[in-house]
């Protein structure tokens, strides 16, 4: 079987939701699963945080930093590709963010095309044709301007400039011919919600069931469900750290992922007008141990297995939780809420939206 290689640039203006679903689509599509994704980091972030390259002061002209980035990307993007042709996984999906066609949005018409030709010539046809698809995640600087410094402390950009940005950027991108524009419409979830059904497009593969549901059930056959459905099982363990501040509830994962692990930093936003909203980014190991330290006493970690399968082109997940011999959480995906449950799960009741499941409780009751 010959390897199925597909390139997703998530671009947009600052704030716009591409860290929170970059760890979506690493928690979505899993090794475990025939997966193998390979995420290039945004490059002029790292050149001016790791080397001190930067079109400031006096360090150099942006035209000049434009050389460094666009050179740095290049290289990162074939080594993406030279590592898709050694890894086993035949479904290899590479996430860029931020790409090439980002640094015409910093620089002139002329002078982005005068950079692209130092690099073999490339033109903007030629940068466009390597990328399958383009999302192009709306800065909540429009329409989510409440948001939008609180994903990132650090933030200094004024909303102004995210808002300009945004505009650069759409525009540098605006002659791909399969750019998707995920705005800020709904809420975050639903955001988030868009831009992954966008990608399972791309994919060709099935789109997630919008309908989600949760269900206390009795302990199924686990091998029964590996047998019959392919159930893959991911191994996975949830912290929950000290509050430094209100209406944010910070919590950390680890996260199997074939012979390796993922770990992940969260926070739920609670405004006090009742609106939510969660964001979430990956992290290194030292980072996922250095945030262990910060762990709230009063509560227990989740360490949960999750059974993910098919069944009937529903998706079903069954969590199964150290502390419960008798009893599992069931999660169905469905395109409707009549949908059938397979007959091998024996439902309880239905427990969607109740407080007593959600994992916090979980971690603070530890029973089922």
């Amino acid at each position: 079987m010959s390897k199925k290689i597909t390139k997703i640039v998530l671009t947009g203006g600052p704030a716009g939701g591409k860290t929170t679903l970059i760890s979506r689509i690493l928690h979505e599509f899993k090794q475990e699963e025939g997966w193998r994704v390979f995420t290039i980091p945004e490059t002029a972030t790292e050149l001016i945080s790791g080397f001190g390259i930067r079109p400031f002061g006096n360090c150099m002209s942006m035209l000049a930093f434009q050389d460094f980035v666009i050179a740095d990307q290049i290289h990162k993007e074939k080594l993406a590709l030279d590592a898709a042709q050694i890894v086993n996984e035949d479904n290899i999906l590479i996430i860029y963010d931020r790409a090439l066609m980002d640094d015409k949005a910093y620089i002139s018409d002329e002078e982005f095309a005068e950079v692209l030709s130092h690099f073999d010539g490339r033109t903007e046809a030629s940068v466009l044709a390597g990328y399958d698809a383009v999302l192009h995640l709306v800065t909540c600087a429009k329409g989510a301007e409440f948001a939008y410094n609180l994903a990132n402390e650090a933030r200094t950009e004024s909303l102004e400039y995210a808002r300009e940005m945004d505009d650069r950027t759409l525009r540098a991108w605006s002659g791909h011919p399969n750019l998707h524009i995920i705005d800020n419409s709904d809420d975050f979830e639903q955001k988030m919600n868009r831009a992954m059904r966008e990608i399972y497009r791309v994919l060709g593969e099935p789109e997630p069931m919008v309908a989600k549901r949760k269900f206390l059930i009795e302990m199924p056959d686990l091998e029964q469900l590996k047998k019959k459905y392919n159930a893959v099982m991911l191994d996975m363990m949830q912290s929950y750290l000290v509050v430094t501040q209100p209406g944010v509830e910070r919590r950390i994962r680890q996260q199997k992922n074939g012979e390796d692990y993922l770990y992940f930093y969260t926070e739920k936003h609670t405004r006090e007008d009742g609106a939510k909203w969660v964001t979430e980014k990956p992290i290194s190991e030292k980072q996922y141990v250095k945030y262990l330290m910060e762990s709230d006493s009063a509560l227990h970690h989740v360490r949960k297995n999750k059974y993910r399968f098919i069944a009937d082109t529903c998706r079903y997940e069954v969590d199964v939780y150290p502390f419960s011999e008798d009893k599992a959480i069931l999660f169905q995906y469905a395109p409707s809420n009549d949908t059938v449950i397979p007959e091998e799960l024996k439902v309880i009741r239905e427990v969607t939206g109740e407080e007593e499941y959600k994992n916090r409780m979980l971690a603070l009751v530890q029973k089922l």
